[in-house]
């Protein structure tokens, strides 16, 4: 698997799946929504911690930081 999520990308789906799981264990979002956003917030993290994301590689989609060679 080839990167292809930037720093700035796997900073904000972290900060984005911590934020929906603290909404979820406080009890703000709740029932079918809140078990969609837990999933969504898991895969934002596991995508955020390996740099890969399989939408953006079928889009040919990439946040990371052209390398020059």
């Amino acid at each position: 698997m080839k990167k292809n999520v930037g720093t700035t990308d796997r900073i904000l789906r972290i900060l984005l799946a911590a934020v929906i799981a603290g909404l979820f264990f406080t009890n703000v979002i709740t029932g079918t929504p809140g078990i969609v956003l837990m999933v969504l917030a898991g895969i934002f993290l596991v995508t955020g911690f390996i740099s890969f994301c399989p939408l953006y590689a079928i889009f040919g989609i990439s946040t990371c930081p052209v390398k020059k060679h």
